[in-house]
């Protein structure tokens, strides 16, 4: 009950070590697809960083020019060699307005969707969605912002304008006019004078500080002929306020298939080292219960082999009063003045005295030490001489003894193997009725064995006692004692033979013993 309970403690340890490994494996899984996360997160910073810097560097009188920027965008959601940009799987990119609405856009516009300005992000299967403010964009004291506003340049306007420089005026050159060229229903009429000259506003008048105020107050020169209410339009649509990004997930979700499969990896092999403990500590407890069986069974066996010793030794010590009142009873029956019932009498003690020392003597041979002293002998030939010892009961019943088969010799203790044979023959003689028939023969069973039959063909061995005769005292015989098909199986089992018992067709019984040895 104590070893049960401690598997118990034991298996109970294993599985929770096993459930602890299979948590931080979880955690760590967390962790690697928070950290991968945070690396599109940290990508997406890098690219608003680099294109803030680049709309800075765009942005001419609070205003950048479409045609300046859409190829900007173009580049970075095209871009094969730019490392940052092809390692973060940029896949669409949009400046919004304050609305929310794509003003400038590049890529898969389809995934830029109407999004809140607001930093956010949205995930999805393939793509996730990053709304980032941009970068420096702020509202002055005045009540104007210094966002950037993206308009769409005159199309007469000269190379110059149209790259977003200043306006400034300079001496002309031989043949050329100090004006640019411009139609009037792409610009409006404000910007020039009755010479048709570009003329330059004053710059609005500073506040109370001795500041002049910036953004939207300060318009560029291309829209200082729009009405207010018009300025305020395009302002609310054009200018910048936000940028949205979609950036592909095929890494990140790449990245968290092979880290879930290394995590159910470690998993699996933790829970295989937790079940091969589990399994070792169960044999180990398993070993050390045979190794106290063993050690009981040989104290058990020491005890039989002395019960075995003393009981031989009390059955040889009993013999001799056998034999005694043997005697006597052969001398009462053989007096001249003996009645014939003392005579009678006198027989019946002398056939059970008989029986007695029978079993003594079958009990004395079994309980002997069976130490093999191995010879070559001639296997037929000490066939042969059992059944001459045994020709009294053969001819007594009338019965036919062959024996035939290859002339071997084989290596066997010579006194026990004629044991065998003569229990065996015994047995044989007595199965089978008056002029019944028995056939000994050898044959060789490969180049280094030979098997030995003894068939009769007597009443024969029903098929649920064909394993329990070789038991001590289980007999299906009124004169025997049980013990003699037991002795030959000892002495088998001492030599290394096999023995077994099989049907003889149409009837009777086969004693068939296997890999006896062939003598060089």
């Amino acid at each position: 009950m104590e070893l049960k309970r401690s598997h118990r403690l034991v298996y109970g340890l294993l599985a929770g070590a096993w459930l602890l490994v299979v948590g931080w494996q979880f955690e760590e899984h967390y962790r690697v697809v928070e950290t991968a996360k945070s690396d599109l997160r940290n990508r997406s910073h890098e690219i608003a960083s680099t294109l803030s810097a680049v709309t800075r560097a765009l942005r001419f009188r609070g205003a950048i020019f479409q045609e300046r920027l859409e190829p900007v965008l173009n580049e970075l959601v095209r871009s094969r060699t730019n490392a940052l940009v092809q390692s973060s799987g940029l896949t669409a990119i949009g400046l919004l307005n304050t609305e929310g609405d794509p003003v400038v856009s590049a890529g898969d516009t389809n995934l830029l969707s109407r999004e809140n300005p607001a930093e956010s992000e949205r995930w999805s299967g393939d793509y996730v969605i990053f709304v980032l403010p941009v970068e420096g964009a702020s509202v002055s004291p005045e009540g104007a912002t210094n966002n950037a506003t993206v308009v769409i340049p005159p199309r007469n306007l000269t190379n110059d304008a149209a790259r977003g420089r200043e306006f400034s005026r300079r001496e002309p050159r031989p043949g050329e006019t100090n004006r640019f060229e411009f139609s009037t229903t792409n610009f409006p009429p404000p910007f020039t004078n009755a010479s048709g000259e570009i003329e330059m506003p004053p710059p609005p008048p500073p506040n109370e500080n001795g500041e002049r105020p910036r953004g939207g107050n300060h318009r560029p020169p291309w829209m200082r002929g729009m009405s207010e209410t018009e300025f305020k339009a395009l302002v609310a649509k054009r200018e910048l306020h936000g940028l949205v990004l979609a950036m592909s997930t095929e890494n990140y979700r790449a990245i968290c298939t092979r880290d879930l499969w290394l995590r159910c990896v470690i998993g699996f092999f933790a829970g295989i080292a937790a079940l091969g403990a589990g399994l070792a500590r169960r044999n180990t407890g398993q070993t050390a219960e045979l190794q106290i069986r063993l050690v009981r069974a040989s104290e058990l066996n020491s005890h039989l082999k002395e019960l075995n010793l003393a009981a031989a030794g009390l059955a040889h010590e009993t013999r001799n009063p056998l034999n005694l009142i043997r005697g006597m009873a052969q001398m009462i029956s053989r007096l001249p003045d003996a009645s014939p019932e003392v005579r009678a009498q006198s027989k019946t003690i002398v056939d059970e005295t008989d029986k007695v020392t029978a079993q003594l003597t079958e009990f004395i041979n079994y309980s002997r030490p069976r130490e093999v002293r191995r010879t070559k002998i001639a296997l037929t030939a000490a066939a042969g001489e059992i059944v001459r010892t045994l020709n009294f009961d053969i001819e007594e019943k009338k019965l036919r003894v062959e024996t035939g088969g290859d002339p071997l010799a084989i290596e066997a203790d010579e006194q026990l193997l004629r044991q065998v044979l003569f229990n065996l023959l015994l047995n044989a003689i007595q199965a089978v009725g008056e002029g019944g028939q028995i056939k000994i023969e050898v044959r060789r069973a490969s180049a280094t064995e030979a098997l030995l039959e003894i068939r009769d063909d007597g009443h024969g061995v029903p098929p649920e006692n064909r394993q329990e005769i070789f038991k001590p005292y289980f007999t299906t015989h009124q004169k025997g004692t049980g013990l003699g098909l037991a002795v030959v199986s000892q002495i088998v089992l001492a030599h290394g033979w096999e023995i077994a018992c099989l049907p003889n067709e149409p009837k009777g019984t086969i004693f068939r013993l296997t890999h006896l040895k062939i003598a060089a």
